[in-house]
């Protein structure tokens, strides 16, 4: 049995359960409130380290946890659904997680980055990638999201810092929207 047959048998006693039907319906609204923005590092699950169940939050993972072009792009599409499709409900907002530990911040060392470069890959761009220090980068991410004219001012956006080392996550940045709510 591989690893993904194991998965699917979990699916299979998930799929017996009332679990699913207790997501809000499209167009949803995340029960929470909540768009997560975090790492694809396993160690930095939000279900686990924010205890998020299944239709609470939408959750997005970037390496670094960056708002970056295709994230910025979903959101936009999120927000102009929410704009168009539920206008009256009330907006979630948006947490950016970034954490400690994380292994974008090897692509701060340009003797690494030089091989990927050499594949085709931005120098630039993958240098801005890099998450060395979460409180230097959370507020880059989180002026990314709110300057972005595509998505909706009214959104709030706020920034946090995941430690890996004691599971704590503590704020970098207050919720703020372009708005000013």
């Amino acid at each position: 049995m591989n690893n993904v047959t194991k998965l699917l048998d979990n699916n299979a006693r998930f799929a017996m359960t009332d679990a699913k039907d207790k997501v809000p319906a499209i167009p949803f609204i995340p029960n929470k409130q909540v768009y997560v923005l975090t790492c694809i590092d396993p160690r930095v699950d939000p279900a686990a380290t924010m205890g998020l169940d299944l239709g609470d939050a939408i959750v997005a993972r970037t390496v670094g946890g960056r708002a970056n072009r295709s994230f910025l792009d979903d959101l936009a599409w999120i927000s102009y659904l929410h704009e168009t499709m539920t206008p009256d409900a009330e907006w979630f907002e948006i947490a950016v997680v970034h954490h400690t530990d994380c292994g974008s911040a090897l692509m701060a060392d340009p003797a690494l980055r030089k091989g990927f470069v050499e594949l085709g890959f931005d120098d630039e761009e993958i240098r801005r990638t890099a998450v060395v220090d979460p409180a230097t980068t959370v507020p880059v991410d989180v002026r990314a999201i709110i300057d972005e004219p595509t998505v909706s001012g009214r959104i709030k956006v706020s920034g946090y810092r995941y430690d890996v080392k004691t599971g704590r996550i503590e704020q970098v940045v207050a919720p703020r929207s372009r708005d000013g709510g």
